[in-house]
């Protein structure tokens, strides 16, 4: 099936530390394409895959679920640690929420996680009739595209799969209890103008993660951070945490 433009994966081959970057639900790797041609840049090994379902068709990503788009994750990440001495795990949006649950996971073979406006709370009320809803309708308005700067867009669906959303909640439920085995360090961009997530998932992180967890706001820019006009500072922020939490130096090419 033909792939929207800018839906493909990206890998850049690197030095020792690797970085497997996740984009979010509805979402394709265009959205993430220049934070990771960043770190690459920087020397970095990155893994940029595309999720099943995501950047073909909304109809299509209504054949999948949750565990469909970890198990890619997944595979990446195990790729990853195959050429990699450490790997870190960064995300956007549901992308963030699962770079979490990698972290949950695989311990210590997550060395730090960077998530950007993180998703792991169900604030969206019609999500909570998804199940039942799943039968009347196949789709409702999309979320893609909440960006401040004139110009830019997102790649991504118009319409939200809505089988593909019924999943959701127990993806969220899973990762919220199981919050305490997240020991890594953890960094938060977090845009308080956000039309997409609420603060809610922020509120959870910090009770739940305390001293491992800093947050950062990005002021300027709505819930697609990385293509906004924080993205300078996302993309130069992640590269300070790896160089303050790696154990091995940054390689450049």
């Amino acid at each position: 099936m033909p792939l929207m433009p800018g839906s493909a994966p990206y890998h850049h081959e690197g030095g020792q530390i690797g970085v497997l970057l996740c984009h979010g639900f509805t979402g394709t790797p265009q959205s993430l394409r220049p934070w990771g041609e960043h770190l690459a840049a920087a020397g970095l090994t990155v893994s940029l895959p595309r999720l099943p379902g995501h950047g073909t068709t909304w109809q299509e990503m209504n054949r999948t679920r949750w565990e469909d788009w970890f198990a890619e994750l997944e595979r990446a990440f195990d790729a990853l640690r195959g050429t990699c001495s450490e790997v870190f795990v960064m995300g956007l949006s549901l992308g963030g929420c699962m770079a979490l649950r990698l972290a949950e996971v695989h311990g210590p073979l997550v060395r730090g996680v960077v998530v950007v406006n993180p998703s792991i709370v169900n604030d969206a009320p019609l999500l909570t009739l998804a199940p039942v809803l799943k039968f009347l309708v196949a789709s409702v308005a999309g979320v893609a595209g909440d960006i401040k700067k004139p110009g830019v867009t997102e790649v991504g669906y118009t319409r939200t799969p809505v089988r593909a959303a019924a999943t959701l909640p127990r993806l969220w439920a899973l990762v919220r209890s199981e919050l305490h085995r997240v020991t890594q360090p953890v960094l938060v961009y977090h845009s308080p103008e956000d039309h997409v997530v609420k603060p809610a998932s922020v509120a959870v992180l910090r009770s739940a993660l305390g001293d491992n967890l800093t947050v950062r706001e990005c002021l300027d820019s709505y819930h697609v951070a990385t293509l906004d006009n924080d993205a300078p500072a996302i993309f130069e922020g992640s590269l300070d945490f790896i160089r303050t939490h790696a154990s091995v130096p940054l390689q450049r090419d």
